[in-house]
């Protein structure tokens, strides 16, 4: 169990033997008809959003516009993830994010920090400070939680499993607990490397998604 779940840490931050590169822009989720939407999604992450293994359709930011769009929310959602990104990496890029004009961003990040035993205070500071540079410019957040097992003892997993629901209370936030809640771990959901979600654990994200995606977009006023 430990080696699946290191396995699982190093894949997230892109050198694993199978690697993953870094992208280098953010891509439009499906073909858009831009007079018939009424707002921008941006899904920000590592390698969890970004897609790692699965084709562009098939990562949850495709599947999420797709579940939107059938359900009376014209909402664009771009893919913003970059493999073996940390929480310094996502607030070194915010002012590019918001370039892309979200209304709405899904912030998933934080896991690489704890593999390379980054403090969870940093952690912390740096989601916080990303979600303060968001909601300045008129953004709404859902932070999305990550879990994690660690040899780094036990008040650093206490630690580190604290920064998101305190951070989500602190500032109102929309709130999705455990981002890969009924896929981790579950080997059918699960590409080969035991790690990242096949097309259906990425649809299972993405149904567990969704509610929250909607909360976000009422909050935000454009739904």
């Amino acid at each position: 169990m430990r080696t699946t779940i290191m396995l699982f840490l190093l894949l997230l931050t892109g050198i694993s033997a199978g690697g993953c590169d870094r992208q280098t822009e953010a891509t439009a989720t499906a073909p858009l008809e831009p007079h018939r939407m009424v707002g921008t999604i941006v899904a920000v992450g590592d390698s969890l959003t970004a897609g790692y293994g699965v084709r562009e359709e098939e990562a949850y930011p495709a599947l999420l516009e797709k579940k939107l769009r059938q359900t009376g929310y014209p909402w664009r959602v771009v893919n913003a993830g970059i493999s073996g990104e940390t929480s310094s990496g996502t607030l070194s890029r915010i002012t590019w994010i918001l370039k892309l004009e979200p209304d709405i961003v899904i912030l998933e990040t934080g896991a690489n920090d704890g593999l390379r035993g980054v403090d969870p205070q940093l952690t912390r500071k740096n989601i916080e400070e990303i979600i303060h540079i968001l909601e300045k410019n008129g953004v709404t957040v859902v932070l999305a939680g990550m879990k994690m097992v660690t040899s780094l003892g036990r008040e650093f997993l206490r630690d580190f499993a604290a920064i998101y629901p305190q951070i989500a209370r602190e500032r109102n936030l929309v709130f999705m607990p455990f981002f890969l809640a009924g896929v981790a771990g579950k080997r059918s959901l699960n590409q080969e490397d035991g790690i990242h979600p096949t097309a259906e654990g990425y649809r299972i994200i993405t149904d567990n998604l969704y509610p929250f995606a909607v909360a976000a977009i009422n909050r935000n006023g454009k739904g």
